[in-house]
Order: structure tokens, then C-alpha cells, then sequence
């Protein structure tokens, strides 16, 4: 049995965040970062995620990924790299759960879709959506809207794939307004790496969508394993657990390829971390922010080997003619309900039409993103055909 290292000093600690936005008596029984993990638990956001797909839509099976089992994916494998390097897994385990609050559903095509019909008043960006919710659209509390996190859990949910203040000192990259809004009244340090934790929550959501798109394509068919042989790392592993286990039927020798490649990249995303840390002698958490660069990260052989399976999925299942088929319904689903429900908010279910009266356009825009954005991919098309069939029971 593995015994929890203690912190290490570049971890994040409890007894010193930076607080919340809205002061309030923390808890006697949990710290900090277990009551920010347990809160985005008990969001209906996170709930909702078990109905919002990553590739396939819901009604393609009940086997493949949502964004649910994603985000507990991600979670445990945050939590065990995080262990290993002495961080908060507390604190890994809150960002790596919080991280997909924000996606539309019907995964990138749905975002893409949102994004677009958006353009004309501020765009949609999935990241500044989970600060919206995180912040504002959870609305639980006597006392204030959203979830009142930590500042180090909001400042990683922002900042996990890195500093957001980018461009020149004179001409900076605008930022998502939700972002650039709250950090008016909660300054998350843009320019700056993210703590540790959050680092490590970002990669962990890497190998887990890798190798799990990989398991979901392979079990609908869209690729078979004879397909992995000449890409590096995985092809090497499938032929490694066929010499163990001549014979293996196909959804053991799928699963054991699978584990073997999480934890092929999990062990070399520790040791690359260890050495990195260990030659930048960082002492406390701001020095891992203040660092020229990522200090939790793969070896470069390693990100070779995540850049090729990349590639492979690119080419053999997100643009698989299946895949497409759903994607391009998606996008006509969220393209029309958006062109509809922006055109007479008065069709918006009566605790959102209350809040577009009197608004302008651009404010019935965001307000309608919001509602669309929320949807499972179940209630979207549910939606749209209340909507649109002139049959549908309203």
C-alpha cells in the first residue's frame, strides 16, 4: 500500500490560499480545496456533464466517454501523478473535475458551432464559459452567485494550458469577457504559469482523452488495432501484450493496450517532473508560477509519441464519415436554436426570457449562449424539435 508522501514545498497549501471573492467560515472537518472538489460535485453544471458527449452523441451507446466519466478520468489520474510529485491532490482533483463545466454539448463541433453564431458579439470560448459558471451561472447560495472558489482553484481552471496575457506589452491579445471581467474584481494573475497542481490537471486531461478516444474508437469500429501497428508508442504496446498473451480475445486486448499506454505516459510525464523541479529548485508555489516555462510536462520523446496518437485520431476518427455525419447535425442543431431563440427570446423558458427583458442584443446574445451552452446533448435535440417540428408537444 502506497502511503501519501507529505507536500512537498512548491505545493499549494490550504492554510495559505489566497481566500475566496466572498469571505466566508470555512469548514472544521475539510480544508479549502475539498470544499471547492465537493462543490463543483454538487453543481448541476457537473451533473449535467454525464449527458454531454466528448465524440459520439448519447444516443450512438451507452459505453462510450461523456464528459461525465471524462472529467472522473482525468481526476484520478491528476490525483495519482500529484501524489507522486508531492502536490495538492485535493487541489488537482477540484481543477480536474471543474475543467469541462464549460463545453456546449455535442463536444468541438457544438463549441464551434456556438462560436461561430457568437463571433458578432464577443465569440465563445469554452474556458471563459466554466469561469461564467464557476462564477456567476451556478446560482446555490444565499449570499452569492456561483460557487465562491478558492483563488487557486479559479486561477488554475483559467490558467491550466498556461499563461492567458499574451501579444506585446503595448498590444496585448484581448481576453474572453468573462475573464477579463472578473479579474477586475479578482486579479488570477494572467500573465504567470499556474500552480503545480494545475499543470498537472491539464496533461492528466491529455493522456486521459488520448488513450480513452483511442478505447472508444476502437470498440465502435471506426479503426481496428491492426491500425495502431506503425504509430510509435502504442504500435510497440500491442504487439508487447499480444507476446504476453498470444490469443487475448479483443476487448481484454483493447483494455490492457489502453492501461499500458496511461500508464506508459503517466510514468514519464513523473519522471520528466521530477527532473525539471529538481534542476529549477523551485521553493514554494510562486516560483512554479514565476517560471519562464511549464515545469510539469513530457520528455520530448514523450510528446513525439502524444503528437503521432494525436494524428491518428485526427485522421482515423474525428474525421471519420460517421463522426462528420454527427457533427455537421450539431452544428445545424445549435446554429438554429441560437438564430431562433436570439431572434425572440420571448420562446426561452420563462427564468431565461426574464432576464433578456429590457437587454440589448448583445446582452440577449450572451444570455442565450448561456442557455444553449447548458444543454445535454439530449435536451439540445429535444429542444430543437419542440422548436422546429410543428407536430412537437411544446
Amino acid at each position: 500500500m502506497m502511503i501519501p508522501a507529505p507536500l512537498a514545498p512548491y505545493a499549494c497549501r490550504p492554510e495559505e490560499s489566497r481566500g475566496r471573492l466572498h469571505p466566508e467560515p470555512e469548514s472544521p472537518t475539510r480544508s479549502v480545496f475539498q470544499r471547492d472538489r465537493d462543490r463543483v460535485i454538487h453543481s448541476s453544471a457537473f451533473r449535467r456533464l454525464q449527458y454531454k458527449t466528448q465524440v459520439f452523441v448519447y444516443h450512438e451507446g451507452d459505453h462510450y466517454r461523456t464528459r461525465l466519466t471524462h472529467s472522473l478520468e482525468v481526476a484520478q489520474i491528476a490525483r495519482t501523478i500529484s501524489r507522486a510529485l508531492g502536490l495538492n491532490e485535493d487541489l488537482a482533483e477540484a481543477l480536474a473535475l471543474a475543467h469541462d463545466l464549460g463545453h456546449t454539448p455535442f463536444g468541438h463541433a457544438g463549441e464551434e458551432a456556438l462560436d461561430a453564431v457568437m463571433r458578432p458579439f464577443g465569440g465563445f470560448d469554452h474556458n471563459d464559459q466554466t469561469l461564467r459558471i464557476l462564477t456567476k451561472l451556478e446560482r446555490r447560495y444565499a449570499e452569492f452567485d456561483g460557487l465562491n472558489l478558492t483563488w487557486e482553484t479559479l486561477e488554475g481552471t483559467v490558467k491550466h494550458n498556461g499563461p492567458l496575457v499574451t501579444g506585446s506589452a503595448a498590444n496585448p491579445l484581448p481576453l474572453p469577457a468573462t475573464i477579463a471581467d472578473y479579474v477586475t474584481r479578482h486579479d488570477l494573475e494572467l500573465a504567470t504559469w499556474p500552480c503545480g497542481e494545475a499543470q498537472v490537471a491539464a496533461l492528466a486531461d491529455d493522456i486521459a482523452y488520448n488513450n480513452h478516444d483511442l478505447d472508444d474508437g476502437l470498440r465502435a469500429g471506426l479503426f481496428t488495432i491492426e491500425d495502431l501497428a506503425d504509430v510509435p508508442l502504442a504500435g510497440p504496446v500491442v504487439r508487447e501484450v499480444r507476446g504476453h498473451y498470444p490469443g487475448l480475445d479483443g476487448p481484454r486486448l483493447i483494455h490492457e493496450v489502453v492501461r499500458r499506454l496511461i500508464d506508459r505516459m503517466a510514468s514519464d510525464l513523473i519522471a520528466e517532473t521530477k527532473s525539471r523541479l529538481a534542476d529549477s529548485a523551485v521553493l514554494k508555489p510562486g516560483d512554479i508560477r514565476d517560471f519562464p516555462g511549464a515545469l510539469v510536462a513530457f520528455s520530448d520523446t514523450m510528446c513525439q509519441h502524444d503528437r503521432s496518437l494525436k494524428d491518428f485520431l485526427f485522421e482515423h476518427m474525428y474525421r471519420h464519415y460517421r463522426v462528420n455525419r454527427m457533427a455537421s447535425k450539431a452544428r445545424r442543431v445549435v446554429q438554429e436554436l441560437f438564430a431562433l431563440l436570439h431572434r425572440e427570446p420571448e420562446c426561452l423558458p420563462t427564468e431565461w426570457r426574464r432576464e433578456t427583458r429590457n437587454a440589448d442584443t448583445r446582452v440577449t446574445a450572451r444570455i442565450v449562449a448561456d442557455y444553449i451552452s447548458g444543454m445535454t446533448d439530449r435536451y439540445a435535440l429535444d429542444e430543437h424539435a419542440r422548436l422546429f417540428d410543428r407536430y412537437a408537444v411544446t
